[in-house]
């Protein structure tokens, strides 16, 4: 049984972060229409990374001899609820400050932190995340994909997909098995440092219904790893990657997915005299659950900033959060719906399409609404 959630609020120091990064991120938003700081997510924007990297917003929660700023969990939550709610292109550095860094701080060697934390916290390295495999889904325990050691190292051979900006990415932190065979399940898996521009890796686009290529497939054959590739302890994979979901799906970004939309339906209502009745209700019932949500994430983060790892939580937060953003776009296009004769915005009406198409990946980013549920229930003991 996992244990009650206590709330929490955002520490004064961390929460003074709040008007400099709303400044930085109406900057950088001001000529960007709704329909692309709604991909907020998927916005790459190398330049804007540096920049936040320059002005210390990167990195946070980092030691300030690794390049960080000292910060406990909250500074980041500050800065992530700023961005997501004006739709900042935040794509390039996501996956490494959110999830990289402190999987490096916690587990990788002094070399590994020295060389890769700093870097992160400027702006200047990107990563991505190998877990899913073809047929494998969210069962990260049946991964086949396997490093075997050599005189040198490594070798890494086998394939990942749905790999988020894999494209782009300098490194991927990838989920092999070192060990054993796939029956053994959690046993025998470790992470590696895989560079993406190291001979015998291949990275290919997925184009998604949307029409972008946020996640790609990538196939490693023979691909030559130093003995320093390892991070962590060789068979602590399972242990570690666990650990590192709890920071993937707790975070502010499993509620704010389609808050830009939510807006632009906002202004749209004002603009038709319609921000009452049945609208009002419905706008009421976004922000009652939005707050709620926001409190379920930032009592995660409490334990986060404890130490601790609240897997089972963390689900939780992901699982509901997930739910309530892919709602959104449905409510909002029955109420455009029951209006057929009020003239839509060409901006607010793409913004709409898009949220539409991609809302079914929120539930399977991260790992699946049925793997999350799964955990859920062994926390309360139903399985």
């Amino acid at each position: 049984m996992f244990d009650t959630l206590k709330l929490s609020s955002i520490p004064p120091a961390d929460e003074a972060l709040r008007p400099l990064v709303r400044e930085f991120a109406a900057q950088a938003c001001k000529f960007r229409p709704a329909e692309q700081r709604v991909r907020s997510w998927i916005g790459y924007d190398a330049d804007f990374s540096r920049a936040l990297g320059q002005a210390g917003l990167l990195g946070l929660s980092l030691p300030k001899e690794y390049g960080g700023g000292g910060y406990g969990p909250f500074a980041r939550f500050v800065v992530v609820e700023e961005l997501l709610a004006v739709g900042a292109p935040v794509a390039a550095h996501w996956i490494a400050d959110r999830q990289s860094a402190p999987l490096l701080l916690n587990y990788g060697t002094e070399a590994q932190r020295q060389f890769f934390l700093p870097k992160i916290a400027k702006g200047e390295l990107f990563f991505c995340i190998g877990m899913s495999e073809p047929g494998s889904g969210s069962d990260l325990a049946s991964v086949r994909s396997r490093a075997e050691r050599t005189a040198t190292g490594w070798r890494l051979n086998g394939q990942k997909i749905w790999t988020t900006t894999a494209l782009d990415a300098d490194y991927m932190i990838a989920l092999v098995r070192s060990s054993g065979t796939m029956a053994d399940r959690q046993a025998g898996l470790s992470q590696f440092l895989v560079p993406l521009r190291a001979p015998g890796v291949t990275v290919r686009p997925i184009i998604d219904l949307t029409g972008t290529a946020e996640f790609a497939e990538i196939f490693f054959d023979n691909v030559e790893l130093g003995e320093d590739a390892l991070v962590g302890t060789e068979g602590g994979g399972w242990h570690q990657v666990t650990a590192e979901l709890a920071f993937e799906r707790s975070g502010p970004e499993r509620i704010y997915s389609a808050v830009v939309l939510i807006d632009e339906w906002v202004a749209h209502l004002r603009a038709h005299g319609r921000l009452q009745g049945a609208a009002a209700t419905l706008a009421g019932q976004f922000s009652a659950q939005l707050m709620v949500l926001r409190s379920l994430s930032m009592a995660v983060t409490a334990r986060l900033a404890a130490g601790e790892s609240p897997v089972i939580e963390a689900s939780l937060s992901k699982d509901l959060g997930t739910s309530f953003e892919q709602s959104v776009p449905a409510l909002i296009a029955d109420d455009l719906g029951s209006h057929p004769d009020e003239a839509v915005d060409a901006d607010f009406y793409r913004t709409l399409q898009f949220v539409s198409r991609i809302a079914p990946s929120y539930s399977l980013r991260g790992g699946t609404r049925e793997i999350l549920r799964g955990i859920i229930a062994r926390g309360l003991g139903l399985r």
